[in-house]
């Protein structure tokens, strides 16, 4: 059996074409300006018109000794809803995580959570204490409206 052995391949690549060098520099300044231009005239971009709220609650939370939660209207102060141990499981979640990024921002729970129902059919839990805002449309119907029975008349909640 003979071998044979395969050269190995030498590189012989020269200087890189000093028009080549400037074409793809062009090309770079045209795509930055073309860029720039269509984003300061917005060109490609939509906008949707803002959402106005339809209904707003401000929401207190209570976690109990037996392992539920009740969920309270902080401008009325009356009871809205009482969620059991193993029920509304995102609902718990979702509450249980925001009240969790209070306690990491060294802050306490009192101050009461805001859901809102808008015109375009969103639903927004939002924690004005650390700026942190949910889109609860993104979850799924059933998770939706876990949250949309708390809002006072839910019976227009899309």
């Amino acid at each position: 059996m003979q071998r044979t052995t395969v050269p190995a391949p030498t590189s012989k690549a020269g200087p890189i074409p000093g028009k080549l060098l400037m074409g793809a520099g062009a090309l770079m300044v045209f795509v930055m300006i073309t860029v720039g231009v269509a984003r300061r005239e917005g060109v490609g971009l939509t906008e949707m018109p803002p959402a106005h709220v339809v209904r707003s609650v401000r929401l207190t939370v209570e976690d109990r000794p037996d392992g539920s939660i009740e969920l309270f209207n902080a401008a009325g102060g009356g009871r809205i809803a009482t969620v059991h141990p193993g029920e509304d499981n995102f609902l718990r979640a979702t509450l249980r995580g925001f009240g969790q990024a209070r306690l990491r921002a060294g802050l306490t729970r009192e101050q009461p959570f805001r859901l809102t129902h808008f015109d375009d059919g969103s639903l927004q839990l939002d924690d004005e204490s650390t700026g942190r805002k949910v889109n609860l449309g993104a979850f799924g119907p059933s998770n939706f409206v876990a949250f949309a029975r708390l809002l006072p008349d839910t019976g227009a909640v899309r």
